[in-house]
């Protein structure tokens, strides 16, 4: 999905086999970049909109930690010599991704890669406050929930407000908080602290599915509703 907003270019796809939303974004064509959140069997995708835009990649951001969001990142920002940047909480993910997945993700990724840890990037360096790379600033906001160190990623445009959200909210759906490490607690004061005081007319473009808008979640999303929210700050079984 290539898209033209103020004074940045994103191109997007789907990559691997839980489909996770992998993002190039630059000032314009021809010029340096960041990937976002290259999962698996992202890296030949992410080599075609490199050469397709003429691109040079300068950082690689993750969203968060879990294997989806970051398989191909050590390869792709090994390559390139550039850095990972990931949230302090889910920079171990990077290497043992087991930690923050179910026991029946273990044969699939044993599947995949032929083994259960990773050779994390050579290169990778936690979010403190703003992150500057390709000519682009990044606001970094924490939003743990769905891993400890979720975080949105929101990059600065001249007009519209962008917010990379990963696997914190979707077009009618949040991030599932019943894996190793997820906190429904957390992830109902990140939704209330963190999604919900952006402005509607704020573009999300999630880890997975179709691209929303606050406003549009504000009113449609079933779990962004009071009563809903209340019910994950006082889960019956937190799965913990």
């Amino acid at each position: 999905m290539p898209d033209k907003l103020p004074n940045v270019l994103i191109a997007s796809f789907p990559a691997g086999p839980w489909q996770t939303n992998c993002y190039l974004m630059a000032r314009a064509e021809g010029g340096p970049c960041v990937v976002v959140d290259p999962g698996v069997g992202a890296t030949e995708g992410v080599r075609r909109g490199i050469e397709q835009y003429g691109l040079t990649l300068d950082a690689v951001l993750l969203t968060h930690g879990h294997v989806d969001h970051v398989a191909s990142a050590a390869q792709i920002a090994d390559e390139a010599e550039v850095p990972v940047w990931i949230h302090e909480a889910d920079a171990d993910l990077l290497s043992e991704p087991l930690l923050a997945l179910s026991e029946d993700s273990r044969p699939i990724l044993e599947s995949l890669y032929g083994s259960t840890t990773f050779t994390p990037p050579r290169d990778v360096r936690n979010y403190d406050g703003d992150v500057v790379t390709a000519g682009i600033r990044f606001a970094t906001r924490h939003a743990p929930g769905h891993t400890p160190g979720c975080t949105l990623l929101l990059p600065e445009t001249d007009d519209a407000l962008l917010v990379l959200a990963g696997d914190v909210v979707f077009a009618g759906s949040i991030g599932r908080t019943d894996m190793p490490r997820g906190s429904a607690f957390e992830m109902a004061s990140s939704l209330a602290t963190q999604v919900l005081p952006l402005p509607d007319e704020a573009h999300l473009l999630p880890g997975h599915g179709p691209a929303t808008t606050v406003g549009h979640e504000r009113i449609n999303n079933p779990w962004l509703q009071p009563h809903a929210l209340m019910a994950l700050q006082n889960p019956i079984d937190d799965g913990k």
